[in-house]
């Protein structure tokens, strides 16, 4: 955004929208706190429309700083730094990084603390090459181009750039209409069949690395959940008959009981999904685990190469045999850490 334009405003563009795009991502932090609190407060405040300024103004506040500690020099000193436009600036590569995480099926909550509900767009991955690689030249062509430039003694006076960076930006917004027309014909291929013999309650589908037809279907029926690869480009639903059913677990007291925990209820609030699974102790421990999974996850290891019996974003909820709440299971490659419970909220 800042050699497409905006860094011929003021000085200090391109940094204060660089770091004001990280900005939102400080929340990471919370984990300090433990990981189910860290998870509640994941993409929340800074991440929210209310959050942006205040993120903003922090920006803003450390860029001061540096331009201080700098001398007050700039690379250019023709342009001045004009700290109410810097601040929109800041505000709006916020708004950015919401846009952004908004498009993944993780999800955004933009309207906390005011509502807490989760908005996804649920048309790129988590990590999209695609996008990668269009940003990456965006940035890398105007360098080759500075090379060429030198070499015939051609003088450039303000940034360069914005040409590429333009078309980098045009190209995101390009492949985001591609996405999300097959993330449509996706979606009304998995509501026009049946499963089983059963009518879908709800369907979503979700995107999977590189592939921009194909999908990762998640269809939920009275009885049990669905999951199923779909082909938009047909549209088809399940072409090589890969179809894997989860029969919806019985309600028991032990499940009931890791629910209200803490961590129980953090997940439960995101999760679009949710599945439990209860494991028994062996003596001496005499007690339960309670694993809580997200059907969106199920592909995730896959994905990145892992073991498909990884649990990606998930959480299990430790229980003594009185079904009181004694620790927080997380994974850690392939070992289990437990954490106490801190019974917060």
């Amino acid at each position: 955004m800042g050699r497409a334009g905006l860094n011929r405003k003021t000085a200090l563009a391109t940094l204060t929208l660089t770091i004001a795009a990280e900005a939102p991502d400080l929340d990471v932090i919370g984990r300090f706190w433990g990981r189910a609190f860290g998870f509640e407060h994941h993409r929340g405040f800074t991440h929210s429309f209310l959050g942006v300024p205040l993120d903003a103004l922090a920006v803003v506040g450390v860029v001061y700083l540096i331009w201080r500690l700098r001398g007050r020099k700039t690379k250019y000193p023709d342009l001045p730094p004009r700290w109410g436009l810097l601040f929109g600036y800041a505000c709006l590569a916020g708004l950015s990084h919401i846009l952004l995480d908004f498009t993944n099926n993780y999800g955004v909550r933009p309207f906390w603390p005011f509502s807490e509900k989760w908005y996804s767009w649920d048309i790129v991955f988590i990590v999209e090459p695609v996008m990668l690689v269009v940003l990456t030249v965006g940035l890398i062509a105007p360098s080759l181009f500075s090379l060429i430039d030198r070499e015939v003694g051609a003088r450039r006076r303000g940034p360069g750039g914005g040409f590429a960076a333009a078309m980098a930006l045009i190209g995101v917004v390009l492949m985001w209409g591609v996405r999300d027309y097959e993330h449509r014909r996706a979606v009304n291929a998995l509501e026009a069949r049946t499963y089983n013999g059963a009518d879908p309650i709800r369907v979503s589908a979700y995107p999977t690395m590189v592939n921009p037809f194909h999908w990762y279907g998640v269809i939920e029926t009275p009885a049990f959940f669905a999951l199923a690869p779909v082909d938009s480009l047909a549209p088809e639903v399940d072409p090589e008959d890969r179809m894997e059913i989860h029969y919806k677990p019985e309600e028991t007291a032990i499940t009931l009981a890791a629910k209200k925990s803490y961590a129980g209820r953090t997940f439960l609030d995101w999760a679009r999904y949710p599945v439990t699974e209860t494991e028994v102790l062996d003596p001496p421990e005499d007690g339960y685990i309670v694993h809580f999974q997200d059907l969106r996850y199920v592909q995730a290891p896959s994905a990145f190469g892992q073991d498909r019996g990884r649990r990606v974003l998930a959480v299990g909820v430790k229980l003594d045999k009185d079904l009181h709440v004694t620790g927080d299971v997380y994974e850690r490659g392939k070992h289990e850490v437990i954490e106490p419970d801190r019974g917060q909220r």
